[in-house]
């Protein structure tokens, strides 16, 4: 059972660091195709699109991380708090 969360969370570790990876190529891409854009409305747009798409990647690379993370070495359904 523990050789089988370990290789989970190296997997987890793997998978983490080529989305972040991915996302980070993928902005880069952008970027330099954005900073190609002649017209100066079109370019604060897309400016603006890349932000949006940079800040969903990494933030969804992390929240799925942290939901394996959690599902792999989550202790379980945890204890229910006493009513008031």
């Amino acid at each position: 059972m523990h050789i089988k969360k370990i290789g989970a969370g190296i997997l987890t570790a793997l998978l983490s660091i080529a989305m972040t990876l991915a996302a980070m190529y993928v902005l880069v891409r952008a970027t330099l195709m954005v900073t190609q854009i002649p017209g100066t409305l079109a370019r604060a747009i897309a400016v603006a699109a890349e932000l949006v798409l940079g800040v969903i990647f990494l933030v969804g690379t992390t929240w799925l991380t942290t939901h394996l993370a959690v599902r792999i070495f989550g202790g379980g359904a945890g204890r229910a708090l006493p009513p008031r």
